[in-house]
């Protein structure tokens, strides 16, 4: 039974993947990533920081191919566009600054994709074409009291991707950070506004790996501000976020993997 497409949305800890001889290797490769992390240049005031790339992954065989970057005097970049999805930037194209190179041949990452890929399901005339992968590093990072680190868009929402997964790299210091999962119905909301019983669920996620996805249609989801805990050093919750949509699409909406009939969808 998949619960992403019964009710979607699924917990995942990928216990297998931590299982691998390369795991604690590849990890920290990912983890120093999170280090260096360049700021939102969108949101400069909200302390979030990113890198982004992109990708394609093949049904049937799911080989992954990176797509290549748009370079601007000698820095590296990936294109994103969310279209109405996301209110703080109605039909606006953002660039993002690329993962490092070493990124796109680590092995963990690769399997993390591989597997929520895995977990996903397509209208058969969208599993025929390769299916575009968007991967996300995102930190909020908080170094004094008081101050709050928000994601973006700061509500329930949904991305207008088909599917998003979360994988956590690394909280400490934090106090926030909560996630939830509602309704399509109380898009735009706040958790904290919605009446007992809305909120299809809400968790921490505290452990690397730790991780959850969501099937667009059917559900909204959110993250909380983090905030600085209770010691001298920075509060930071990092992790990494994947997307996944057909390579051809003119409307998103008008997707046919879009329209929440999962009785009617294959996994590829």
């Amino acid at each position: 039974m998949s619960r992403l497409k019964d009710n979607g949305f699924e917990y995942y800890t990928l216990d297998e993947l931590k299982a691998k001889t390369y795991y604690k290797q590849d990890l920290e490769a990912i983890t120093s990533v999170f280090d260096e992390l360049p700021q939102d240049e969108y949101a400069p005031h909200l302390n979030r920081y990113r890198r982004y790339a992109r990708a394609v992954i093949m049904p049937g065989s799911h080989r992954l191919e990176w797509l290549p970057k748009t370079i601007i005097d000698d820095n590296s970049y990936y294109e994103y566009f969310q279209g109405s999805f996301n209110p703080e930037y109605t039909d606006e194209y953002r660039r993002f600054p690329a993962l490092p190179e070493e990124m796109m041949h680590n092995a963990l990452l690769e399997d993390i994709i591989r597997f929520d890929f895995q977990q996903t399901f397509w209208m058969k005339e969208d599993a025929l074409m390769p299916v575009h992968a968007g991967i996300h590093f995102v930190k909020l990072c908080v170094n004094e009291a008081g101050e709050t680190a928000v994601s973006s868009p700061n509500n329930l929402h949904q991305d207008g991707e088909p599917f998003t997964f979360a994988h956590l790299i690394r909280r400490r210091n934090v106090k926030g950070a909560m996630n939830a999962i509602s309704t399509p119905a109380n898009r735009g909301q706040m958790p904290d506004n919605l009446a007992p019983g809305e909120l299809t669920a809400s968790f921490y996620l505290e452990n690397p790996l730790e991780s959850y996805g969501v099937y667009d249609p059917l559900v909204t989801h959110y993250v909380g501000t983090v905030e600085k805990g209770d010691f001298n050093i920075p509060g930071e919750r990092s992790a990494i976020l994947i997307d996944f949509q057909p390579t051809v699409v003119s409307d998103s909406e008008q997707t046919s993997s879009m329209k929440g009939l999962t009785d009617q969808m294959i996994f590829v």
